[in-house]
């Protein structure tokens, strides 16, 4: 069974908001140690308590400094595999402007060849002689791409 979807936002009502985070911290320290169980790992969690100065640790303080220690302590090549959100978030905005350069390149060779192909209609004539040259580019290139498909359609033979 489904559960509807959860409306994110700030609980005004104090109490609310205090019986809600006190459900919740249970469930993510409940999630925590069912992790740590059936995984065989060493997890922890820190939950910053905002209606006290108390600063809530599973599962104890001496089992976070361990497990923080050793994250610490992790070669650089682990370090690496642990990707942070910053780093993530990089390597998706430099992996989407190399589409974006891909997908730019992809529409001026279509473009081009809309050109070309109107040009050789007699309907639109290139209007500079930078389109000129890139229609003559365009028209080398299909020249070249038939000579290689000749030459193994005769190698084939």
């Amino acid at each position: 069974m489904s559960r509807k979807k959860l409306k994110l936002a700030f609980i005004s009502n104090d109490m609310a908001r205090k019986t809600t985070y006190k459900r919740r911290k249970k469930g993510i320290m409940k999630k925590v140690d069912e992790l740590a169980t059936l995984c065989g790992i060493s997890a922890c969690a820190v939950i910053s308590n905002p209606f006290d100065s108390e600063t809530e640790v599973w599962p104890n303080p001496e089992g976070v400094n361990k497990v923080m220690e050793r994250f610490k302590n992790a070669s650089v090549l682990n370090k690496s595999r642990n990707v942070n959100h910053e780093s993530f978030m990089m390597q998706r905005i430099v992996k989407a402007q190399n589409e974006l350069k891909m997908q730019r390149e992809e529409n001026y060779e279509k473009e081009i060849t809309l050109s070309m192909f109107q040009f050789m209609q007699g309907q639109n004539l290139p209007s500079t002689v930078e389109e000129i040259k890139e229609i003559h580019k365009m028209i080398e290139k299909n020249i070249k791409e038939i000579e290689n498909k000749l030459a193994a359609l005769h190698c084939e033979s």
